[in-house]
């Protein structure tokens, strides 16, 4: 995802364009000014579903454009974004959480995942799991993919799931399995599938 990519997915879908170019240079000028531009997104530039990016919405990409347009590097990046998180409403922090990997932060922002995961707002959840979920560790990875179960969070939105998914994760999503039949419940057909997949691997393994 870059910016040219979100520019041409606001195009003709975001209500105020001349407020967002504004904005943006504002804060490429003065980026403190991102703390009062930021909650206003939504009420300028509009809420609606985008085509594309696959879930995304007009306020995600511009506050993403938003945080892309920061002149700052390093911990003084780090910080700025862990603020408007923090401080932000639902919507506010879910575009933080899809904005990270067009941010120079390494893996600064590895604590709002953490954040997000601990969450029960599917939502956020979700937005932990797209390209940035790269810099979590295998075992905080496999509970948020857990979670997304618990939570009947389509498995799609999981970033590299067939990559990653391994025999440590087959064994959790069979315990869950168990447990959901015991009190006669179903698993989500994506994660049956997913488990499927991951034990017929470990079978065909010589």
């Amino acid at each position: 995802m870059s910016t040219d990519d979100l520019d041409r997915a606001l195009a003709g879908a975001n209500k105020d364009p001349a407020w967002l170019a504004s904005a943006l240079d504002r804060v490429a000028a003065e980026p403190t000014a991102i703390a009062g531009l930021f909650p206003a997104v939504s009420r300028r530039c509009g809420r609606e579903p985008l085509p594309e990016p696959a879930g995304w919405t007009v306020d995600d990409a511009a506050r993403a454009l938003l945080l892309a347009a920061l002149p700052l590097r390093g911990a003084a990046l780090v910080d700025e974004v862990g603020q408007l998180y923090r401080y932000g409403d639902a919507a506010e922090k879910r575009a933080v959480l899809r904005a990270l990997p067009m941010l120079d932060i390494g893996d600064g922002g590895v604590g709002l995942l953490h954040d997000a995961i601990r969450t029960n707002d599917p939502r956020l959840v979700a937005a932990a799991l797209g390209p940035y979920a790269r810099h979590l560790d295998d075992a905080m990875w496999r509970q948020a993919v857990l979670k997304c179960v618990f939570m009947d969070v389509p498995l799609n939105v999981v970033h590299g799931l067939a990559q990653r998914a391994d025999a440590e994760l087959a064994t959790m999503l069979a315990g869950l399995a168990q447990e959901r039949a015991a009190a006669g419940r179903t698993m989500p057909d994506d994660a049956t599938a997913l488990l499927e997949k991951l034990t017929s691997t470990e079978t065909e393994a010589p």
